[in-house]
């Protein structure tokens, strides 16, 4: 196996990731977009839900942060299984690219309400609360998307066109991949349940309470 073929460093293949990098971005510039496109019920809804999250917030202790790890994690490694699975499948790897911009898409619009809605102090909210996390997240994602590209390839230079080189080792190298971005994913999740409640517990009070009720009167 040339396992040059999974250097996955920044310097050997700037051009998948910047090519990753615009995907997150563009989506993110759509998800803010979307947000303007909301009809008023849209955006009561929206308030009512950011309502009840705020209140857990001020509550940390009605909530299990084993059961928020467990919630979060699930719902990652589903998201990373399916980039992992759609690499294989060689033709689903345009559907993997599709991910990485929904990616985008659910954080620029994630930052896109609460700035909406509660100014500088939404933006600081959603800093503390997303962005440790997606810093680890997103860059997981998008190894394991490059790793997908990369046996994808692999199978079609080698297996499709040449009829030559063997399947299992590049298939081991892009499942030991997804298997350290999983780990990556698990620690961010760990933030997510035990580190960022008590973060924001200390921000939410300044976030909701009277700018929730302002936000809520004019729907």
């Amino acid at each position: 196996m040339n396992f040059r073929l999974w250097n996955l460093s920044a310097r050997d293949n700037l051009n998948l990731y910047v090519f990753l990098g615009v995907l997150v971005l563009v989506g993110a510039i759509f998800g803010a977009m979307l947000v303007h496109a909301l009809t008023l019920d849209q955006q009561q809804e929206l308030a009512d839900s950011i309502g009840v999250y705020l209140a857990k917030v001020d509550k940390p202790g009605e909530a299990s942060p084993a059961s928020a790890f467990r919630d979060s994690f699930l719902f990652y490694g589903k998201w990373l299984l399916l980039i992992w699975f759609l690499g294989l499948s060689v033709i689903g790897l345009p559907f993997v690219f599709v991910l990485d911009f929904l990616k985008g898409v659910l954080i620029g619009f994630a930052a896109a309400v609460l700035a909406q809605q509660f100014a500088w102090n939404g933006v600081l909210f959603f800093l503390l609360a997303t962005g440790p996390r997606n810093a680890l997240v997103v860059p997981a994602l998008m190894i394991a998307s490059l790793s997908a590209a990369r046996f994808a390839y692999f199978v079609v230079r080698e297996r499709l066109f040449r009829r030559k080189g063997r399947l299992l080792p590049p298939f081991l190298a892009h499942t030991a991949v997804a298997a350290a971005m999983l780990l990556v994913l698990c620690v961010a999740s760990l933030y997510e349940a035990f580190v960022s409640p008590n973060v924001l517990d200390r921000i939410a009070p300044s976030v909701s309470a009277q700018e929730f009720s302002a936000f809520s009167s004019k729907m």
